[in-house]
């Protein structure tokens, strides 16, 4: 019973310990104010094609989660959001994906994403994502391994390159 107590303080105290800042571009919001949670309701691409467009949010429908604005084109998706964040904000804090598994934290662009294990991830440039096809599991177990030591870190604050962000439209 003591080790299960300790095991479970451990990995509060883990998560915690290893929560970093989301990246954030000039929009002022998370994933450039497109709404995380409509990613898990669009079609997701064959490996090699491109993928549907994201949905931009609203900046009247909005939640906060690890330090920064998420923005949502409904109601409904932040309601779904704030039930679960973890499930729908995107993995290595909205960083890139393939960026991480070659140990370093660069922003991501948003249109460039794909769903795996009901993850959303996000990567920089349309080559970056050939790489980052080439191997998935391969790159996601050396994102992962990479992480914890990545993750304390700032987050990037470098412009996603040729990326024309649309910021959440008012209403």
């Amino acid at each position: 019973m003591k080790r299960l107590i300790l095991s479970a303080a451990f990995a509060v105290f883990a998560s915690a310990a290893f929560s970093g800042p989301q990246y954030v571009d000039e929009t002022g919001f998370a994933v450039s104010g497109f709404d995380v949670v409509a990613y898990f309701d669009l079609p997701q691409s064959d490996i090699g094609a491109r993928q549907t467009p994201p949905v931009p949010g609203r900046s009247d429908i909005t939640a906060e989660y690890n330090g920064a604005t998420f923005a949502f084109s409904s109601e409904a998706n932040r309601d779904r959001f704030l039930a679960d964040p973890a499930k729908y904000a995107p993995q290595f804090d909205g960083h890139c994906a393939y960026g991480v598994s070659r140990g370093g934290k660069v922003p991501a662009n948003p249109n460039l994403w794909r769903i795996v294990d009901g993850k959303l991830y996000l990567n920089i440039t349309e080559n970056v994502v050939g790489f980052w096809e080439e191997d998935i599991p391969g790159n996601l177990t050396l994102a992962g391994d990479n992480w914890p030591g990545l993750e304390p870190a700032n987050a990037s604050d470098r412009t996603i390159p040729n990326f024309s962000s649309v910021a959440p439209v008012a209403n």
